[in-house]
């Protein structure tokens, strides 16, 4: 067994911008046309789902591997030498050469919720024939790969490799986490039915179930009523500050969040997925899983940037309580 966990999505550069002279009307912010808006503090991150899920692997002390496409350019330089420096293979990461790396840049003012101007770039192009172990008959042996596939939102031609993936998985006797985008929550529904019948773990925030059940997030039990219906694996719904639900069709679990000062979101449901995938590996037990997921995302949200301030093995960490109810 090579690794426990390969991630899949998107790596990114995210930029940002601090100004207390970003002028709110109503819920939007302006600067002035042709003007010079001064700022007072301007940081850089590593991003997307992608890597920043390897980033709570590698932590974890769990052999990790990134699969994705960065830019043959700076912030992709720099993208493959902070995985590499946290333990995390890049053999699997692809260069582009037409388009440069995911980047976003966040306008944050004082008080107020941030703005995000996102580029949606090489890693969304990433497509079947890009990946080369697919391709290597030694690689489709049983077990030789990973334990665990976790696919963060995909996007552009990526989305498109949703199914491949989890057929391969599926092939390979490989758990699949999933936590869909937007693009792959609105693929066809006998599509999805298909994908959903074959995950492990399947990763929602509220909107995202309400969307694919097409029921209001405060009809909770509707909502996993259906969900456990459409799965045979794990169903999560995170509520931000309402805490999370989970399911595994017998038991609804609950638990809320540690309440520590949210000082940056970015990242956040990225730290919880693999915080709750890591606790399954390490202990294959769902309270436990939720404990070391909602302590990771508390204590990531506390940092600005969303690779900062994730669990490190061996690290002491205070767990929530959990609520377990027959269904």
């Amino acid at each position: 067994m090579k690794y426990d966990v390969i991630t899949f999505g998107a790596g990114s550069w995210d930029i940002y911008v601090k100004s207390g002279k970003f002028l709110a009307r109503g819920k939007d912010i302006c600067v002035p046309i042709g003007s010079k808006t001064e700022v007072e503090d301007i940081m850089m991150f590593s991003g997307g789902g992608g890597t920043n899920t390897a980033a709570t692997f590698a932590n974890q002390g769990l052999k990790t591997a990134y699969c994705g496409m960065v830019g043959d350019d700076c912030f992709g330089d720099l993208t493959i030498k902070e995985l590499e420096g946290l333990g995390i293979d890049t053999g699997f990461v692809l260069r582009a050469e037409n388009k440069p790396t995911n980047t976003s840049v966040f306008l944050a003012s004082p008080g107020k919720d941030r703005t995000i101007l996102v580029y949606r770039g090489a890693s969304d192009d990433l497509t079947k024939k890009d990946i080369p172990w697919l391709k290597i008959p030694a690689c489709r042996q049983a077990g030789k790969i990973a334990k665990w596939f976790y696919l963060a939102p995909f996007s552009g031609k990526l989305a498109n490799l949703t199914d491949e993936l989890i057929n391969f998985a599926k092939k390979n006797k490989i758990k699949v986490a999933f936590n869909p985008g937007y693009s792959q929550l609105k693929f066809p529904k006998e599509t999805l039915k298909r994908i959903l019948n074959k995950i492990d773990v399947l990763i929602l925030n509220k909107e995202e179930a309400s969307s694919l059940t097409e029921i209001p997030y405060r009809n909770e039990k509707e909502i996993f009523n259906k969900i456990d219906k459409m799965t045979k694996g794990i169903a999560i719904m995170t509520k931000g500050g309402e805490g999370v639900s989970v399911s595994d069709g017998k038991y609804l679990f609950r638990a809320m969040g540690l309440g520590l000062k949210l000082i940056d979101g970015t990242g956040a449901g990225d730290s919880f997925g693999a915080g709750f995938i890591a606790g399954l590996i390490q202990k294959d037990d769902i309270t436990f899983a939720i404990q070391l997921a909602m302590a990771n995302s508390s204590y990531n949200i506390t940092k600005w940037g969303a690779k900062e301030g994730l669990l490190k093995i061996g690290q002491n960490w205070p767990k929530v309580e959990v609520e377990k109810i027959k269904i």
